[in-house]
């Protein structure tokens, strides 16, 4: 092409700074924004998993005041109300403003079904103390205190979810039953974490055989049912150990069989975070394979490694809710929602006794909540979104 009739697109013009499109300070405040930072924006955005992590909150602040919210404790036990039906919360009395109280209930055995019937007795109102003292408790088993947020009346009773078949307050259970239902996921998934990103580590920075060795613990674990597998190690556990000690057992057996799926996707990470230049760099420089992997691949998808953690939080608690429902996890005087749901394996007295089934609803909703926190802080961490 001739020289004279080729086209220049430069402008040939001083660079006027002000003629530059400056950025608004929401976009500038984004794009100075740390990683850390940048995933907390675009979670906020997420209003679904939002919510969830707020109703999350919500349950683990009832795990280490659980003796303070409930009004009675887990294993207390009225013998004069065995299997005694919710008691429905009222503000109004003949027509007068009482305040919230509920009416005394009346016992009695009808012989053809064999059964306890409660009536309710419109005589008898108690009302409801708050910010009271009530049923003396060892506070997480150091000193005694009988402080509560919600008690029953003096000589009244407070059965807000009914009780079970020995006369134990199901509500002040389901209290009881979220310090260890909801922490065994977390113990859990700290064990797996960590066994994850240690084998994983391992397996993706050096490949070769310990690459293959480690890949085919991994595929020999996840070959072998879960349930099955978790019910014969529970069941391995020596039968006079303490609930203390079954508790701790149950969380290693959930977090050692948890972190196959972890290690595979800390070992794809790596593979291809090996071969970036920084991390050659520190090799060339005399950095240790456990510091190149710890200090700088490891960091790289920290934020990936917490969004798959918390989707397995809900696996861990639906696996000791079930291992103590069959019995072969927690058993009283330790209380966990799959103790309570232990009481309620006859068809029968589920029919009966619908209320025994209370602990289902919030499994089902702290099930939900965490899938929904996992999906948003996933999309979160994801860069190219």
């Amino acid at each position: 092409m001739d020289r004279e009739k080729s086209v220049h697109y430069v402008n040939p013009e001083a660079f006027n700074p002000a003629s530059v499109e400056t950025l608004t300070p929401e976009q500038e405040r984004y794009y100075q924004s740390s990683q850390w930072k940048i995933m907390w924006l675009k979670f906020r955005r997420h209003k679904v998993a939002l919510w969830s992590a707020v109703i999350l909150f919500l349950f683990y602040l009832n795990v280490p005041f659980a003796e303070v919210i409930a009004p009675y404790t887990a294993n207390d036990r009225s013998n004069d109300h065995l299997f005694a039906p919710p008691q429905a919360v009222h503000f109004f009395h003949e027509g007068e403003f009482v305040g919230p109280f509920v009416y005394g209930q009346t016992a009695s055995i009808d012989i053809q079904t064999v059964k306890w019937v409660f009536t309710e007795d419109r005589s008898k109102v108690y009302p409801i103390r708050f910010f009271c003292t009530g049923s003396p408790y060892k506070f997480w088993g150091l000193f005694d205190a009988s402080f509560h947020v919600i008690c029953p009346a003096e000589g009244g009773t407070l059965f807000l979810l009914g009780t079970d078949r020995l006369g134990r307050d199901v509500y002040s259970g389901l209290i009881y039953g979220a310090r260890l239902s909801l922490t065994v996921g977390l113990i859990g998934v700290v064990i797996s974490i960590v066994l994850g990103m240690t084998f994983g580590g391992i397996a993706g920075y050096f490949g070769g055989i310990v690459d293959s060795l480690i890949q085919r613990i991994i595929e020999i674990l996840r070959s072998l049912p879960e349930l099955p597998l978790w019910m014969a190690l529970s069941a391995a556990l020596p039968v006079t150990w303490s609930p203390v000690w079954i508790y701790f057992g149950i969380t290693i057996i959930l977090g050692l069989l948890d972190w196959p799926g972890l290690a595979r996707a800390v070992r794809s990470k790596l593979l291809a975070l090996r071969e970036e230049e920084y991390a050659k760099a520190a090799v060339l420089m005399g950095a240790k394979p456990s510091r190149v992997i710890a200090k700088h691949l490891l960091p790289g998808f920290t934020s990936h490694i917490i969004a798959s953690a918390t989707l397995s939080v809900p696996s861990m608690i639906l696996g000791e809710t079930a291992l103590s429902y069959l019995n072969l996890g927690l058993r009283r005087p330790a209380v966990s929602w799959g103790v309570m749901l232990n009481e309620a394996q006859d068809i029968t007295v589920i029919v009966v006794y619908p209320w025994l089934m209370a602990p289902v609803v919030p499994i089902i909703i702290v099930v939900l909540a965490f899938n929904f926190m996992g999906d948003g802080l996933r999309d979160a961490a994801d860069p190219y979104k």
